[in-house]
């Protein structure tokens, strides 16, 4: 893609993503804040956890997005019994009697976690290296994933019987906590009017891999001014129990607060923002904007916020009033 300078760029960029947003909106029909969240987390580079009840079309967003972006897309089920080698590949002895590596799902450019709670310590570890280092480690040898490379998982909420939480390490590597609520009675109407049909519906691809890997590279240069960058540090640090710049709340409510990678999400996330909303710098409204999906996973509540009904989103808004 050939650009005279950035702001040429960012225009391009904002267009791509009002033909991505209109494509996908033929199949999901309402959930737009949940579709610009996914959205500015595939732009920025980074993974995204959608956490919802059955029924709210986790899985149709992600297959429909794979669909317009026309990446290779690998959808793996995660169960119980599922192990690192059925996700990463394993090696097998070939005709020849020589070892050969089978490359397993996780060898695509988007890969849809379905469930990634229902899976063991073991297996949801194995994910780990693929999404930080964008590379796999088999039997001594790293193979290199092909760009750009995405994790979206699903998580459902309310059933906990054979689920294993996530661990802490692994929902840092998650840029997004992104929660689905249940659609508005329009909306709903609307989606099972549209549902319970034979219409087919043809989905276009407005973007290319090439296109997706500049946008990402055109997302980091983006200047921040001071001001906003201090901001969004400023509201990881607060959320740090016990330490000197904590929030009132945080000393009060919360067991430990986010990490520097928040830091890094929150300016991240909230240049793409700004792009996507035809700004070409964030201001403090962008990094308030993605505060509650990139912190609502990294703070972790104590039993007297549980005792008194306090959320992680409450605690956050706190964070954003001060």
């Amino acid at each position: 893609m050939i650009f005279r300078n950035d702001v040429e760029a960012v225009d391009a960029l904002k267009n791509k993503y009002e033909d991505f947003f209109s494509e996908i909106k033929k199949v999901i029909f309402g959930q737009e804040q949940v579709v610009k969240e996914v959205l500015i987390s595939i732009f920025s580079n980074g993974h995204c956890l959608l956490v919802g009840v059955p029924g709210l079309a986790k899985t149709l967003l992600v297959t429909t997005i794979a669909k317009v972006l026309g990446l290779e897309f690998k959808r793996i089920q995660f169960t119980p019994d599922l192990m690192p080698s059925d996700i990463v590949g394993t090696e097998i002895l070939d005709e020849n009697r020589r070892f050969k590596f089978v490359r397993g799902p996780l060898f695509a450019n988007i890969i849809l976690a379905d469930e990634i709670n229902r899976t063991p310590p073991k297996t949801q570890a194995a994910l780990l290296e693929a999404m930080q280092e964008r590379a796999i480690t088999a039997s001594g040898t790293t193979y290199i994933l092909d760009k750009p490379f995405f994790v979206l998982a699903t998580q459902n909420p309310i059933e906990q019987e054979g689920t294993y939480p996530l661990p802490e390490a692994q929902l840092d590597r998650f840029m997004f906590n992104v929660w689905l609520d249940y659609p508005s009675m329009e909306e709903e109407r609307l989606i099972v009017k549209k549902t319970t049909t034979e219409q087919q519906i043809e989905l276009n691809n407005v973007i290319s891999a090439e296109e997706i890997l500049f946008f990402q590279k055109l997302i980091r240069r983006i200047p921040v001014n001071d001001n906003v960058l201090n901001y969004a540090v400023s509201l990881a640090v607060k959320s740090r129990p016990g330490t000197e710049h904590a929030h009132d709340y945080a000393n009060k409510y919360l067991e430990w607060g986010a990490g520097p990678r928040a830091s890094q999400y929150l300016v991240v996330a909230a240049k793409t923002h700004a792009v996507l909303t035809g700004k070409y710098s964030p201001d403090i409204e962008d990094v308030k904007a993605i505060a509650t999906p990139v912190l609502r996973h990294r703070i972790v509540r104590n039993y007297k916020a549980e005792a008194e009904g306090f959320s992680n989103e409450d605690i956050i808004n706190e964070f954003l009033k001060s």
